[in-house]
């Protein structure tokens, strides 16, 4: 039952990542599943109702059915009713887009943001995706906030971006990886140029639960030609200062009280 379960979890997962759908062969190819199991999966997953198969071309794609499963969940759990006007006005001033993640295991998923760009380019890129450590602002912040080992350890766990695929200055290595956090370490909050995406920067500082972990981390990001570092280094104390009220307002969330 396990195999069957961790099976589907990687369709989903697959799926997830190509919204315009893709066919079954493919499907079996890229996960190595046999075709006829392959095809079982889907079957019951379309039964299920976490997809569906386009008639006109037999692609299987997702169904809506687990985003409403998700946002119910964020609705209930109260995160984003708390965290949103600190968002708000942490966009208002920045100008730039501010989002918010939350730790979930040995992951950050981002669940909630703002805004705060009204003319020029707009960076806003996919919401509810897992956080990629080793070239993120938000990684490098929650990384700071562990031992040394811990981090090195969680970094070699989750493995490294490349310039290919991040930005030129993606860090290739847990060596380089570390610099960052380091310095993010020393100045309370983590800053990258061109690290995520090309022309792109960003910054994070954690938010930290009553007992001093991590809970979340709180992010502006946006394009280079505006969020240069030396704007980024005159928005920390404000960067601080909101995440230091989402810690503050936290125990008013169920999920960051159990994290708290």
């Amino acid at each position: 039952m396990s195999g069957i379960l961790e099976r589907s979890f990687k369709v989903l997962e697959y799926l997830a990542e190509h919204p315009e759908g893709c066919a079954l062969s493919a499907l079996a190819s890229e996960l190595e599943i046999p075709l006829s199991a392959s095809h079982r999966l889907l079957t019951e997953l379309i039964r299920c109702g976490y997809v569906r198969q386009d008639p006109r071309d037999g692609h299987y794609l997702l169904t809506i059915k687990l985003v409403s499963i998700s946002l119910s969940f964020l609705s209930r759990s109260g995160i984003v009713d708390i965290a949103q006007p600190l968002l708000d006005q942490l966009a208002s001033a920045s100008g730039e887009l501010v989002r918010l993640a939350v730790v979930d295991g040995d992951d950050l998923t981002f669940v909630a943001k703002a805004q705060g760009a009204t003319r020029g380019l707009r960076y806003d890129p996919d919401m509810g995706l897992s956080v990629n450590l080793s070239c993120s602002a938000a990684g490098h912040a929650w990384l700071s906030t562990m031992s040394e080992d811990a981090a090195t350890v969680l970094v070699a766990k989750k493995g490294l971006g490349t310039p290919q695929d991040y930005g030129p200055k993606a860090p290739t290595s847990i060596k380089g990886v570390m610099a960052f956090v380091k310095a993010a370490h020393q100045r309370g909050f983590s800053m990258i140029n061109e690290v995520f995406a090309p022309g792109m920067t960003a910054m994070a500082a954690p938010v930290r639960g009553a007992d001093g972990t991590a809970i979340g981390v709180v992010t502006i990001a946006g394009p280079l030609s505006r969020l240069t570092p030396q704007r980024m280094e005159a928005l920390g104390p404000a960067l601080l200062q909101t995440a230091e009220d989402v810690a503050r307002a936290s125990g008013a969330s169920a999920l960051f009280k159990k994290r708290a």
